[in-house]
């Protein structure tokens, strides 16, 4: 029986064990430790490799201005970029979700504020924002990226001024798949209403925008090394914060907002989210193969995109242009309405009871078959065609103003979101994903088209 071919799951190195053990060794098992502070510096030192950049004239590799450096910018050996250092800083955290929390904190969202949030997106980006008592307000996505519509989030920032009296606090974009957003024009359209920004970056770590890496363009950003993501630490996040004054702050509210006193002390509310020394071992050892599987991803996308680019009515999502560089965290195409593909009359046919392919933690049954927003009958035949030959594929995120849970939220919406969620499916693309099982896969998604 072959085996199953997942969408993304963790791949370790030769490193994971020996930071493990050197925790259990010095004791240092706890939410602190050796290992942290390591992984915060590898972190650090990741997201301040890039900056802010200008072509010059010029030989010399070497800068002496502080935080900044140079580097080639073309092949003639005669222009160099000059790099703005960032001088980031970054808090390892229990989980992404933990760091979009902590974020909305630091931007001081309290209960009866409101938070624009992109609405194509997983759960975790809007639901902190409801842990404060506020209220999510939804963006709909523009059909390049598939990220936060800019228009409609000037759009959305004017009419909640006009209708509450007061801006946003916080504008929370995601770059959707590892795919960046538009930030330069979020940027634009945040500075003018003077309103921070928080990249939830949690599928994009290793992705850049105009060369810059995500996650560091905001006040905030937000990483998630979950055990799918390009690197894992078997769960876990980060913050990347903007100076060393936030970093203290986003530092004493992970650490439970414990007052400098001989007892337990607390004046303000405080969460228990720092990383564990034990998992931040693992994230040390992930860091040495993280370009490894940035280029392993890139690699896969790109034999999808030539694997079926002559299949009618499967289209392959690529980058818009070449400002954005994706990390391709996992690959998604679009499924053409019109599309037949086996079984499709099987489709729906039976209430899911519980998890579905690698969606660990289902536990409660939805008691229906159909919803009011779902992905056509050919994008879950096909779904279940995959299933049949041990392939693990799923829909795309549902959008958060489609949620029943939130069908109460403002949301601005252009239709975008639901349309792709209805045709679109992702397909795997982690490490342990090899040539061949891409073209078994592709050959599986031919052989179930009628």
């Amino acid at each position: 029986m072959r085996d199953r071919i997942y969408l993304c799951l963790a791949h370790t190195g030769n490193l994971e064990q020996k930071y493990i053990q050197e925790a259990f060794d010095s004791h240092w098992v706890v939410p602190l430790g050796p290992n942290v502070n390591a992984f915060e510096k590898d972190l650090k030192d990741f997201v301040e490799s890039s900056g802010s950049a200008e072509i010059i004239d010029g030989v010399e590799t070497d800068d002496p201005q502080l935080g900044r450096r140079l580097r080639p910018a073309g092949d003639d050996g005669l222009k160099y970029q000059r790099i703005q250092g960032l001088n980031k800083e970054v808090v390892a955290l229990s989980s992404g979700t933990a760091a979009v929390h902590l974020a909305l904190i630091a931007c001081g969202v309290k209960p009866g504020d409101e938070v624009i949030v992109q609405s194509f997106t997983f759960c975790a980006s809007s639901h902190p924002i409801t842990y404060l008592g506020a209220t999510p307000v939804f963006i709909d996505s523009e059909p390049d990226s598939w990220n936060m519509d800019p228009d409609l989030l000037e759009t959305a920032i004017k009419d909640r001024i006009a209708k509450t009296g007061k801006k946003p606090k916080a504008i929370v974009p995601v770059y959707l798949y590892g795919m960046p957003g538009p930030i330069d024009k979020y940027i634009e359209i945040a500075n003018r209403y003077d309103i921070p920004i928080i990249e939830d970056a949690a599928e994009g770590f290793g992705s850049r925008f105009n060369g810059q890496v995500c996650g560091t363009f905001g006040k905030y950003g937000v990483l998630s090394f979950n055990g799918n993501k390009m690197i894992t630490t078997s769960g876990g996040g980060a913050l990347i914060c903007p100076d060393s004054n936030s970093w203290h702050d986003v530092m004493f509210y992970a650490t439970q907002a414990r007052e400098a006193y001989p007892y337990y002390h607390h004046e303000r509310i405080g969460y228990n989210y720092r990383l564990s020394n034990v998992c931040a071992g693992i994230g040390r050892g992930q860091m040495t193969i993280l370009e490894e599987h940035l280029e392993h991803h890139r690699h896969v996308q790109k034999l999808y995109e030539k694997l079926l680019g002559d299949v009618s009515g499967i289209q392959v999502h690529v980058q818009p242009d070449k400002r954005y560089d994706s990390n391709y965290w996992l690959t998604t195409v679009l499924l053409a309405s019109d599309l037949k593909v086996k079984g499709q009359d099987k489709a729906y046919a039976a209430a899911i009871t519980g998890a579905v392919g690698g969606a660990a933690g289902v536990i409660h049954s939805g008691g229906t078959i159909h919803t009011d927003c779902e992905p056509n009958v050919n994008v879950e035949a096909m779904r279940l065609a995959l299933d049949a030959k041990f392939i693990e594929s799923r829909p795309l995120w549902k959008p958060m103003h489609k949620q029943p849970c939130y069908k109460d939220a403002p949301a601005y919406v252009n239709g975008v979101s639901e349309s792709l969620f209805k045709r679109g499916m992702c397909l795997p693309t982690g490490p342990w994903v090899s040539d061949d099982d891409v073209r078994y896969i592709v050959d599986s998604i031919k052989e179930s088209i009628e």
